[in-house]
């Protein structure tokens, strides 16, 4: 993950570099993360229908051999926009398989149903760490010898990824997936069908696509603060992306912290209004200090709306329906991006990078205000599917009062 991250800083710095301009930012971003939203719905399908591990061993590779290609193409001087728009694109199309595959693996590797919140906690707590890391190191790695051993370096980090998958005693019958009758559109049908029936599960994703698509590109326009905003340069920019990394992995040993999914809910209107209030005040701020603290707050927001998100819709699902409802949150939380980002592009060449943000803001925290009214009937559909699944005995529930069973809820 250190790896990935150097290789996103390297990527949106060199393209600033090849071309100047806010509008390539958006279109490589876009290049990314629109085969996600594309394909994931029908990639979960064959996540419900494929061994899991295996998909995973296989996605990994290919990442590796995306990376190589960067890096091979950036060290010969033949680099071009078009070489990573098309390699984005190709990142883009294993990202629509991988996430959704990596997502409902978690729940194999988790023996203790009730260990799932703290190990996606946990998770998130890797991938916020490496987020500190990567881009401090990316920073420097360009200053000194260029974009090209960035992605050296990534592409060399996924030997470490693929030896661990490898190294896993996975038996058969926990990587088995139940073969369905349905065919391939049917069974798409079905996922849909379940997610627009079940009013907490599309909600959550509902928000959760918003804020991704306003919120999330703020990542595409750091470049620019980084060099005309803040008048720095690729240091300025690997210190910014860490800063939000720290906040993200603050909210990530929170989350790992929590003994419980119970009470979770709430944090999700919370976070993403965190989440907004931070951009605002970030799209304000012309010293470099106070961008840095508000990155912190982003980077908390964002991450812990993610995690709670991710939490809570393991926690309902059917077993069944997995693979094909984590696609959907893949599309919320990649697919809508792209979107985001070639319009953050676009917008940011129109106004300016710091008024894109703005707007971004201030529809995280819109979001979050309706997520917040919400929440009272949403907690009326989980609050059976915690009992069915112990999370609230039956028991308990006849000894608490009304304060107490609020509290233990979603």
């Amino acid at each position: 993950m250190i790896g990935t991250w150097m290789t996103r800083v390297a990527t949106s710095w060199l393209v600033y570099q090849l071309t100047g301009s806010a509008m390539p930012l958006g279109v490589v971003g876009f290049a990314g993360q629109i085969p996600s939203f594309l394909l994931a719905p029908f990639a979960g399908v064959f996540v419900d229908r494929w061994n899991r591990h295996r998909l995973l061993v296989a996605t990994q590779i290919l990442a590796m051999v995306q990376s190589f290609a960067l890096a091979v193409l950036t060290f010969g001087g033949w680099i071009k926009v078009w070489h990573i728009i098309a390699l984005s694109v190709f990142q883009g199309l294993i990202n629509a398989f991988d996430m959704p595959a990596r997502q409902s693996f978690v729940i194999q590797m988790v023996e203790d149903r009730e260990d799932l919140p703290n190990a996606i906690a946990l998770n998130s707590s890797l991938v916020n760490g490496a987020r500190l890391i990567g881009p401090s190191i990316a920073g420097v790695i360009i200053a000194i010898t260029g974009e090209a051993w960035c992605f050296m370096i990534d592409a060399i980090s996924y030997l470490a990824v693929i030896g661990s998958l490898l190294a896993m005693t996975v038996t058969a019958a926990e990587t088995a997936t139940v073969i369905r009758k349905l065919n391939v559109l049917e069974q798409f049908s079905e996922g849909w069908r379940y997610v627009k029936n079940s009013p907490p599960i599309s909600k959550i994703l509902l928000l959760l696509a918003l804020v991704s698509l306003v919120g999330m590109p703020y990542t595409v326009l750091m470049p620019i603060f980084a060099n005309e905003i803040l008048h720095g340069g690729a240091y300025t920019l690997g210190f910014l992306m860490a800063a939000s990394g720290t906040g993200a992995l603050t909210g990530a040993l929170f989350l790992a912290s929590r003994k419980s999914v119970l009470g979770l809910g709430r944090l999700i209107p919370l976070m993403a209004a965190v989440f907004g209030a931070g951009l605002i005040a970030f799209s304000f701020s012309r010293l470099i200090w106070l961008s840095l603290i508000l990155m912190l707050f982003t980077g908390l927001g964002f991450m812990i709306q993610m995690a709670v998100s991710n939490t809570l819709i393991q926690t309902i699902v059917d077993e069944d329906k997995r693979g094909r409802v984590m696609s959907f949150y893949t599309m919320a939380f990649m697919g809508t991006a792209p979107f985001g980002s070639l319009l953050a592009g676009s917008v940011a060449e129109r106004i300016g990078a710091p008024y894109t943000l703005l707007i971004g803001g201030s529809g995280c925290i819109i979001g979050a205000i309706w997520f917040y009214r919400a929440l009272p009937r949403l907690r009326q559909f989980v609050r059976p599917i915690y009992k069915e699944k112990g999370i609230i005995p039956e028991m308990q529930t006849g000894v608490m009062n009304a304060s107490e069973l609020r509290n233990a809820e979603m």
